[in-house]
């Protein structure tokens, strides 16, 4: 490792897969315009599920990345995550050829190849293992997204796959981010992709009592801090971010989006499934993250917030930023873009950290949709139905995940 003074590290390329669709600036533009991605189910609506709504990636041609013997070979969570990743690249300008050795990847998945893993059991049963895919392995691994774009773009930096839940894309791109700092590296692509809509993924979360039962429109089911809401809206996705050392960037012309400033990381100690009620570990990963980035509280005015549309997590989320920011926290606005795009699991800290990334550049914090009546203890400024217009310099990003993990970033308008 080496030992000189850390680096600054600075966000130059972002690329998306979401349910309202692929391209950067035409997903922005829905998101503040309050616009859902959330459909009904489709292909599985004739199960006996509990829930009926799901968030499917929108325009997604993986033709355009991928060539067809290298989608037989990728189950939808990798195809996602190099689609969003060539556009983060493409983006961001980086020379590669001058700096793949010194280029790392840190990219996760919440689950992984869940469809892969079901379609081949089903093939043991039905047709006996012989018949089973030799790339079954390959393609459902968690740590495949990441060595699937190492080897794609030629990147032989450090490489790594975190699966943390929820909070995968978080904790990547702060790793990664810290990897750079340390002088490990120089860039790195970094973030999280999920693919869960098959019958086992939706089967799983609906035995936990985790999804939305909605029964109305399917747009209005995610509905952060909401009295009507009863569970989280599965959604597929994924989030690619191009990191690099602020000085590299600086001396190449790179068109810098955003600084990374702060990262903070904790663990509930509390329960699998469930945060605690007071929101302890959420405060300490928040604190960590504003202590790392030299800030105080008062600093922040914008959260891109976990709000996932659950009873506990909610409120917990809430009763965090409420103690760690005191009497600041009611000058702060709160939104949850999970309300349009329902909650992409191991890619959501990817996606909201380029959210927050675009709210800086715009000086927009987005709204929360579906909070038409908030519910009692969620009392904060959601900023619901409309974005707002906010001047600020920061935007704290939060995820947490199952088995009590939980990280936070902060970015910096540069």
């Amino acid at each position: 490792m080496n030992n000189s003074i850390p680096k600054r590290v600075v966000v130059t390329g972002i690329g998306w897969a979401t349910p309202l669709g692929c391209d950067i600036e035409s997903v922005w533009q829905d998101i503040l315009l309050g616009k859902s991605g959330i459909k009904n189910i489709q292909d599985l609506e004739n199960e006996d599920l509990r829930t009926k709504v799901y968030g499917y990636v929108q325009g997604f041609k993986p033709e355009s990345y991928l060539s067809a013997k290298e989608c037989r070979k990728m189950d939808k969570f990798i195809q996602y995550a190099l689609a969003a990743t060539v556009d983060a690249i493409e983006h961001s300008k980086l020379p590669l050829a001058d700096v793949a050795d010194r280029t790392g990847v840190a990219f996760g998945s919440g689950i992984g190849g869940l469809s892969t893993i079901e379609s081949n059991c089903r093939i043991i049963y039905e047709n006996g293992v012989k018949k089973v895919s030799p790339f079954f392995i390959p393609a459902s691994i968690t740590n495949m997204a990441a060595g699937n774009i190492s080897i794609k773009f030629g990147l032989q930096g450090p490489n790594l796959s975190i699966t943390t839940a929820c909070t995968t894309g978080t904790h990547n791109i702060g790793l990664a981010a810290r990897l750079i700092s340390s002088g490990d590296a120089t860039a790195m692509v970094a973030g999280g992709s999920e693919y869960t809509s098959c019958l086992l993924g939706l089967s799983g979360f609906s035995a936990l009592k985790a999804l939305a039962s909605w029964q109305g429109k399917p747009e209005e089911a995610s509905r952060p801090w909401d009295k009507q809401r009863n569970g989280f809206v599965m959604s597929d996705g994924a989030g690619s971010l191009v990191l690099e050392e602020y000085e590299f960037a600086k001396a190449r012309g790179a068109n810098i989006l955003a600084e990374i400033v702060g990262f903070g990381m904790s663990a509930d100690a509390y329960h699998m499934t469930s945060p605690h009620k007071d929101g302890t570990g959420a405060i300490l990963a928040m604190s960590g993250a504003i202590k790392s980035a030299g800030l105080q509280t008062s600093d922040i005015k914008v959260i891109n917030a976990h709000g996932t549309s659950t009873q506990v997590g909610d409120l917990a989320e809430t009763s965090a930023i409420k103690s760690l920011f005191a009497d600041d926290a009611a000058k702060l606005k709160v939104s949850s873009i999970k309300s349009m795009l329902g909650h992409t699991l191991g890619a959501a800290g990817a996606i909201e950290a380029i959210s927050s990334i675009l709210s800086l550049r715009d000086q927009i914090v987005p709204p929360t949709i579906n909070c038409d009546d908030p519910d009692v203890g969620c009392d904060l400024d959601y900023v619901r139905h409309g974005a707002q217009k906010q001047s600020m310099d920061f935007v704290l990003s939060n995820s947490f995940g199952f088995g009590g993990t939980n990280g936070s970033l902060i970015f910096k308008a540069i």
